[in-house]
């Protein structure tokens, strides 16, 4: 399913079939019934698009996503390499805005976020649930233990090539290159996928997403959105120096209660200082406020460590194409390395190119 801070609309967008359900009990059990009830709903009534397609009497404004759909699947086998197996081929209308609620948690004094470990995907730091009610349940029992919480309608999920995911209706109403991009997102899970590593997967799918649709948008002689992109910049920036300030909090030696104080302060700043940034963009006469839901949602911990794990490798993939010459079979095959290594030497590797990334733009 799909978030970085390019793509916070898919964090909340990753959540997995999970099947295995034999030796399960009690609340675990019902976690995965939900899962695998809600997973199988969708496979099981998906429609091919072709057949689809073919209804005359089909709205026009369906009919032109799922057209576009398969253009740009037939672009990502054929110029991206992305797996060819089926997927998106389907159609599945859930009769809901979202297919999936994520769960995501962090301690009260931690940037780190919650994990829940699960077969196939090993340890993620999310939890997925097919129902809202059933998310914003177990949201507030983490809530009331103490942790800072976030809870996110997302888009789209993978299986990670082990089912033929369709196109869902809750993709279509994205501007295209957002909805474009998240097919490119989930089919690069489907090609490299790593166990217990969601900061190196988000990242990696979402490099390969800007990518693809970069040279989508050229193909296609589509104009880049430039204000777009120096916006975005901008409050990324903003979260990242967020999080720093509050990752210093939390390493210091001041007791919990001078934590907090300092904490309640970091997040009135950086909700100050991102309404100044609207106030600029909205004189310029720029109607694009990124992120500006998750600043009316409220930052905390939890939305901060889902941000941050679609986002903080996302420069070192980058540095990693460019030293490829942006040529794609070098760049999968060096990103499979990386994915081998063992993963205190993966995290060195990536801070390594983050480091050269960092460089390079000075």
């Amino acid at each position: 399913m799909m978030i970085t801070l390019y793509s916070f609309r898919h964090v909340a967008q990753r959540v997995l079939a999970l099947l295995a359900l034999a030796s399960l009990n009690g609340c675990a059990a019902g976690y995965y019934w939900q899962a695998t009830a809600g997973h199988l709903e969708i496979m099981n009534g998906q429609e091919s698009v072709a057949t689809v397609l073919e209804d005359p009497q089909l709205a026009s404004p369906l009919r032109d996503r799922l057209e576009l759909s398969q253009q740009a699947l037939i672009f990502a086998h054929e110029t991206l390499y992305l797996p060819d197996n089926g997927s998106y081929t389907g159609y599945y209308d859930t009769g809901a805005p979202y297919v999936v609620w994520n769960v995501v948690a962090a301690p009260e004094l931690s940037l780190e976020p919650r994990t829940w470990c699960f077969p196939v995907t090993g340890c993620i730091a999310y939890r997925g649930y097919f129902s809202e009610a059933a998310a914003q349940k177990y949201a507030g029992q983490l809530e009331a233990r103490g942790d800072d919480i976030y809870v996110g309608g997302i888009t789209a999920y993978s299986t990670l090539g082990r089912f033929r995911d369709p196109v869902l209706n809750t993709m279509l109403n994205q501007p295209e290159p957002d909805f474009v991009g998240l097919l490119f997102h989930e089919l690069a899970h489907q090609r490299l996928y790593v166990q217990d590593d969601s900061a190196f997967n988000e990242a990696y799918a979402t490099a390969v997403e800007l990518e693809g649709l970069r040279r989508w948008q050229i193909l296609h002689a589509q104009p880049v959105a430039v204000d777009n992109d120096e916006q975005r910049a901008a409050a990324v920036s903003l979260l990242r120096d967020t999080r720093k300030r509050l990752k210093e909090i939390y390493d210091s030696d001041r007791d919990a209660s001078a934590k907090r104080l300092a904490k309640q302060q970091v997040l009135e700043d950086a909700s100050e200082a991102y309404e100044r940034l609207a106030e600029e963009w909205q004189l310029a006469g720029k109607k694009n406020q990124p992120y500006a839901w998750l600043f009316r949602q409220g930052l905390n911990n939890a939305s901060l460590a889902a941000l941050a794990t679609y986002d903080d490798y996302v420069p070192a993939f980058n540095e990693l194409l460019q030293q490829c010459g942006a040529w794609l079979a070098c760049f999968y095959y060096r990103s499979e390395q990386i994915a081998a290594l063992p993963p205190i030497e993966r995290k060195a590797r990536m801070q390594e190119l983050l480091q050269a990334a960092e460089g390079r733009e000075d």
